[in-house]
């Protein structure tokens, strides 16, 4: 006791080496005093790899003099005897906002959107704020610094979470007293970035992530010309981003497809993004290795749902179980992939429950080793600072934390978090473990057994003789013992006091009810042993983790599926060509292509399918769909050219499964209806299982959506959305010739040499002027038709396809004329007044006048059955059944210029193939295999076991569950979800 008073003494004596000897002082002398300070017999995590038994740490004014088993003590040293315990590095949060309130949003549903700036001398959009520095709106919170401190933690990286350009971050040593000025290690941490909006602006653009996603990249091209020095404007914050460009970029991506598409943008213009992860990049691990960033991983693990209720928990999707199940590999599995990272507490409600979760982390085989070093020296040289935190290297600063045992062992106590030499305590320090057996022998010759346990900075004592337990209390602090008990065969009482003494035995006196006093021995005997139940309650099962499929959800396979070579037998083929429809032929299908069509052909090797009595087609092509992308519409601005579908392609939308039950081979996936100029499309292929890169057509042209009607006026969007121009037709049409003439200026700018400002959005448009990217055009009413073909023909191109286009049947004239095609509904009329013109004629009729016809979807639904829909043009029109397959084969496949590789069956085109039981056409035809580029995606015999095996997972994961639940975990209720339905007027809320 008399040590630990010195001890306090002296370092409340002490003054930081960050003191400022020009401050002023009113406090008395300026007498500085200094000592050094050593911890003794411990295990020092020198680095996560370097371990140094029975060694000593000195410190000296906030940082680390030497390190070593043989360190040499100055004179006026402290020695604190860390005997049995262990000193690490303190841990370094890489990415919070620790100390900065999250804003709140400002934005009132009820008003009109805002589509201008409310900054004067700024970037024109109010998510873009890089000139926002933590620092100025940071407040040190004590609890909070707390938290992190019982977390093991000494330092923080902080930024201000609002916008997609957030400004530069903070990094504060997490001290309570900051009378020296030394808690900021770096007031510019780097700069911060997201996908997500600020909560302070009412400004609409952008309303999705693709649009984020060009904004974004139109700021950095902004950002790059501005440097040049060619604006005519001052732009403070593209100069304050110029003045931090070459700080670090953080990024919060937040799941695996934004991984992915912030390091795109990150690659585009050279910059190698930190990126904070969503904890899912396991299922995507060899994309996520090849970005070759490194990452900013959060360990929020899901809970366990709650599946006590049977009807609850046919809520649950195989998605989510299956999450809860294999999330807390995703350390291992980015370990052993050799992707760097440091780990967050990031989406944790307390700091504190990082241990239980990197504890299951390293239960589902995560090295320990890694763990540390994920949270020190991969943070400090992510931040910058490896020369000052990070490691107990000599001249560091002196953060490290002692415990009780290995750090990342279940039973360890954290004991001390030192922070720039300043003690912070968070549990008693003990230096002796007690728990064990001891005979206790008192002089007047009773003896009993002592049994210590519980933990060894709160051991717990039981006094028994044979299987008898006296009643007792016991404390123990600063190796002495206080015991009191009372033998129930005697009725006497005993209390005792005793020191720790060598072999951890005890020696003392003790105090006899009847006033005699009487030597006390406690002589250790042996470890204590837990009992059976506790036994097995203390080992934990090796986890059972469950393979990902691909994609990851339901239906999902286990193996990628790969091109085949395929030799179908007396098959139906209708080629969609001259050659119609021919009867039991044979089709080789080799390297993804159709290599031979005949009658009885052959190849060693080949996969025999016999196609007897059934019907083999060209894949189906929806010219017009909206599945497959996490955004559809763009609503901030009259025009988005800038935004591209191929940047929010989702892989896992279970529509894409289903499609391909339905013989979809191929798509156009198109901007929604929100604006005259809507987005860039992607034209996929439906290859279930791949990545977004590895769905996209790379044979495809460029096309882009643009809309007419009421969707585009707004006149459907309720009594605010009033603000935007165009409110009526005539403004739809003056926002195309404002564009196209804005566009053309552009090009000639861009044409004449000199330096130009990159513009996303003009590029788009001036590569329709060029006849490099084709429109698709929602449509309905004649007059707005005739109008965008005539503006068209004014800057001389065409208009592509015209999509719904209900009626056509009235302008077919003109558009035969203009060379345009059409892509309609078989038979949608009358659900909004725009189409009460609608009838289901009208693609016969198109067709009648030469024009190229396709049948579409714009439905998530009605795509799995396009085959049917094409029926109803022969009984709505009398087209031939030949004709009327081609409306969804070859006819979608012109409209979008793939039909040189696709839509037909053709000798040296893509295997994009479909095999019925039935007639294509028929309302009893179904898929049996969906076949593209040679690979069977789709199959019906393997999708009745897929189901089976579905039932069997899902029955596994839910004992799983229910397991952990009776285990003592925490639990979720589940909750019901409704399947996201995507149409042109689905709007996004970023």
């Amino acid at each position: 006791m008399r040590k630990n008073h010195l001890l306090l003494l002296l370092l409340f004596s002490c003054i930081s080496l960050f003191a400022q000897d020009y401050f002023p002082e009113n406090s008395g002398v300026k007498e500085k005093k200094s000592v050094y300070t050593a911890f003794t017999n411990a295990t020092i995590y020198v680095t996560p790899q370097k371990k140094v038994e029975n060694g000593t740490l000195l410190i000296k004014d906030g940082k680390i003099v030497a390190v070593g088993k043989s360190v040499k003590l100055p004179e006026n040293t402290v020695i604190i005897d860390a005997s049995n315990n262990f000193i690490y590095p303190s841990f370094i949060e890489t990415y919070s906002n620790f100390g900065i309130e999250k804003p709140k949003s400002s934005f009132n549903r009820r008003q009109a959107p805002q589509y201008e700036a409310s900054r004067s001398g700024y970037y024109w959009n109010d998510h873009i704020m890089p000139e926002n520095n933590a620092l100025e709106k940071f407040k040190f919170e004590s609890k909070e610094a707390e938290k992190y401190r019982k977390a093991g933690f000494g330092v923080v990286n902080t930024h201000i979470p609002d916008g997609i350009a957030r400004g530069t971050g903070t990094l504060l040593s997490l001290i309570d007293e900051d009378a020296n000025n030394s808690r900021v290690l770096t007031d510019n941490s780097g700069l911060f970035f997201s996908f997500k909006k600020s909560a302070l602006s009412k400004q609409m653009y952008p309303t999705s992530l693709m649009g984020a996603m060009a904004l974004l990249r139109q700021f950095f091209y902004d950002s790059q010309w501005y440097e040049k020095g060619l604006s005519e404007t001052k732009d403070l914050s593209i100069e304050a981003y110029l003045n931090n460009k070459n700080k670090t970029h953080f990024f919060e991506a937040g799941n695996k497809y934004n991984d992915l598409r912030a390091d795109k943008i990150g690659d585009l213009f050279g910059k190698n993004m930190v990126l904070i992860g969503g904890g899912d990049e396991y299922e995507l691990i060899d994309n996520i290795k090849n970005t070759n960033a490194t990452f900013v991983i959060p360990v929020n693990f899901p809970e366990a749902y709650d599946v006590s209720d049977p009807f609850a928990t046919k809520f649950l999707t195989i998605e989510e179980m299956r999450d809860w199940n294999q999330a807390p590999s995703n350390l291992k599995v980015l370990s052993d992939n050799q992707v760097p990272f440091a780990i967050t507490t990031y989406k944790l409600e307390d700091p504190s429950a990082i241990k239980s979760k990197l504890l299951k982390a390293i239960d589902y085989g995560f090295d320990a080793t890694k763990a540390l070093e994920a949270l020190t020296t991969i943070p400090a040289q992510i931040l910058g600072v490896s020369e000052k935190i990070g490691t107990l290297e000599n001249g560091k600063l002196a953060n490290f934390l002692i415990s009780s045992g290995p750090i990342f062992d279940k039973e360890t106590v954290l004991f001390e978090n030192w922070v720039q030499g300043e003690k912070h305590i968070i549990n008693p320090m003990v230096t002796n473990d007690i728990r064990g057996n001891y005979t206790l022998k008192l002089a007047n010759g009773e003896q009993f057994t002592l049994e210590i346990s519980g933990k060894p900075y709160k051991p717990e004592a039981k006094v028994k003789r044979d299987t008898i337990i006296f009643p007792s209390t016991f404390k123990y602090e600063d190796n002495w013992m206080l015991l009191s008990f009372k033998n129930s065969e005697t009725d006497i009482n005993y209390q005792a006091s005793a020191l720790l003494g060598k072999n951890q035995s005890f020696s003392g006196k003790a105090l006899i009810s009847n006033g005699d006093e009487t030597r006390f021995t406690a002589t250790y005997v042996s470890p204590f042993t837990a009992n059976e139940n506790e036994k097995e309650k203390a080992e934990k099962e090796t986890p059972e983790i469950l393979p990902i499929t691909y994609p990851n959800i339901g239906f999902g396979y286990l193996e990628k599926p790969k091109s085949e070579t395929l030799l179908f037998k007396n098959a139906t083929v209708w080629t969609s060509e001259d050659q119609g429809v021919l009867k039991n032929t044979d089709v080789l299908v080799k390297n993804g292509k159709i290599e031979k069509i005949g009658k009885n052909l052959s190849l060693k090797g080949a996969k025999i399918i016999d196609a007897t009595g059934k019907h083999l087609t060209a894949g189906i092509i929806d010219e017009h769909s909206h599945i497959a992308a996490e955004s559809i519409n763009e609503a901030g601005h009259n025009s988005t050219a800038e935004v591209r579908i191929s940047d929010v392609l989702n892989p896992e939308d279970i529509s894409i499964y289903r499609s391909l039950a339905g013989g979809v081979t191929s798509a156009q996936i198109l901007h929604g209806s929100a604006n005259p100029i809507g987005g860039r499309s992607a034209i996929i292929k439906l290859r279930w299982g791949s990545d977004p890169e590895g769905m996209l057509n790379k044979k495809a042209k460029k096309f882009i959506k643009f809309a007419l009607g009421e969707n585009v006026k707004q006149s459907n969007w309720g009594d605010n959305a009033t603000t935007r121009f165009p409110q009526t037709r005539m403004g739809v049409e003056q926002v195309y010739v404002n564009y196209f003439n804005r566009a053309k200026a552009y090009l000639k700018e861009k044409e004449s040499g000199k330096t130009y400002r990159y513009d996303e959005e003009l590029e788009t448009l001036a590569e329709i002027l060029q006849g490099k990217r084709f429109i698709s055009c929602h449509s309905y009413v004649q007059s707005e038709i005739t109008m965008l073909m005539r503006v068209a023909e004014k800057f001389g191109f065409r208009v592509n396809t015209f999509t719904h286009i209900l009626e056509g049947y009235k302008v077919a004239d003109k558009m035969k004329k203009h060379g345009v095609g059409a892509s309609t509904f078989a038979d949608w009329w009358a659900y909004k007044y725009e189409v009460n013109d609608a009838i289901p004629y009208n693609a016969a009729i198109l067709t009648q006048m030469g024009i190229t016809t396709a049948i579409n979807s714009d439905d998530d639904e009605m795509q799995r059955r396009l085959n049917q829909e094409a029926a109803k043009t022969v009984k709505y029109g009398g087209m031939s059944e030949e004709e009327a397959w081609k409306m969804v084969t070859i006819n979608p496949a012109k409209l979008l210029h793939i039909d040189d590789s696709t839509g037909s069956i053709k000798e040296g085109k893509d295997a994009d193939l479909v095999l019925w039981n039935n007639n294509p056409l028929s309302i009893y035809a179904k898929a049996e295999k969906t076949i593209i580029d040679g690979t069977v995606y789709f199959d019906i015999e393997k999708d009745k076991m897929l189901r089976d095996h579905l039932k069997r997972e899902r029955n596994k994961l839910i004992q799983l569950l229910a397991k952990e639940k009776q285990g003592g975990g925490k639990t979720q209720k589940p909750r019901k979800k409704e399947h996201r339905h995507v149409t042109c007027e689905t709007l996004d809320n970023l």
